[in-house]
């Protein structure tokens, strides 16, 4: 099996299409404007949703605009125009806002749909690179996304007007996160699936072992009471606390190890002598990831859950938070 290796001038044109497409998304800077701010003002004062529609690969831009949309906190759905004609201009209500997105601002099925949009008493966003043409006129705002060159050699295929479109989305859609105060917690609930929503949206009351679960000993307990705490709870240490249940200290294989080491005698002491005393603890109130970050900076393995009066009500150990997908 023979291959063709890839000549210089090759490799010269994907640097070249990368420069073409740079430019054409950084001259856009300049189009960041009045109309652009009437835009953002429309979607902010929107009562309904935002709709984005285009065909072609101005559809394929669409479909990521309103998904970018949606996932920053401005409900977005897209619409294809075609179908559009055929019974989805029923999505399309009075008090919705509109994005229709076409580079010659003259895509037939964009503007078969028009005088329906108008009827329907919906808002309507151009983006194109005809300011001038059909669609820019009949719409309500304008946004320009035109470019001076395609990245293609032949300059037809939308390459660079395609990638000028989808940043100019992208511009709009985080100038109404910030206009919202959309944050990261918002984020996260948008996206619960994800590695953020997992970090910002898991407490440690989520993850915590409680109950029988929770290795624990009295102060006056002996060594191998302890022992066999640990041993049972499987979680690397056992709490000890006080009556009241008070977190007094924990007493972990490393404080075994230590006692061994130092020559106590394993027998006649009592796990109060030996434990770590003032241990670390965390609120179930905190996130997941900040157990990570504490235990990280730390470098211990387990931690006590305790309330706000300092008593023990649950434990979690790295692994409970790798299992949690925290880490």
């Amino acid at each position: 099996m023979t291959s063709t290796q890839p000549t210089s001038e090759t490799l010269e044109l994907a640097r070249q299409v990368l420069r073409i497409e740079s430019e054409a998304v950084l001259a856009l800077t300049e189009y960041i404007d009045v109309s652009f701010s009437r835009a953002l003002s429309l979607i902010l004062d929107c009562r309904g949703r935002v709709i984005v529609c285009g065909i072609g690969k101005s559809g394929h831009i669409g479909r990521k605009i309103a998904s970018t949309l949606a996932s920053t906190g401005t409900p977005a759905f897209f619409v294809h125009p075609a179908e559009a004609s055929h019974g989805d201009l029923g999505m399309i209500q009075s008090g919705d806002v509109v994005i229709a997105i076409s580079n010659s601002g003259e895509s037939a099925e964009i503007l078969n749909i028009l005088p329906s949009i108008k009827r329907q008493g919906a808002m309507l966003i151009a983006m194109t690179g005809k300011p001038q043409s059909t669609l820019a006129r009949d719409s309500d705002v304008s946004l320009y996304a035109g470019v001076a060159q395609e990245a293609c050699p032949l300059n037809l295929a939308p390459t660079a007007s395609t990638t000028a479109t989808l940043a100019l989305g992208d511009a709009l859609a985080v100038a109404l996160l910030r206009a919202r105060g959309f944050g990261a917690e918002d984020f996260a609930r948008s996206h619960p699936g994800g590695a953020l929503g997992r970090r910002l949206l898991t407490r440690v009351r989520d993850v915590m072992r409680t109950g029988a679960a929770v290795p624990s000993v009295a102060p006056d307990a002996g060594i191998a009471e302890a022992i066999k705490e640990i041993s049972r709870a499987r979680i690397g240490m056992t709490v000890v606390v006080s009556p009241s249940g008070k977190a007094l200290g924990i007493f972990t294989d490393g404080d075994l190890r230590r006692a061994i080491v130092n020559g106590h005698d394993l027998r006649t002491s009592e796990v109060s002598e030996l434990m770590t005393a003032n241990p670390r603890c965390i609120s179930p109130e905190k996130l997941a990831a900040e157990a990570v970050e504490m235990m990280e900076k730390h470098r211990i393995n387990q931690i006590p859950v305790v309330d706000e009066n300092g008593c023990l009500i649950g434990a979690l150990n790295m692994h409970d938070l790798f299992q949690a997908k925290a880490v």
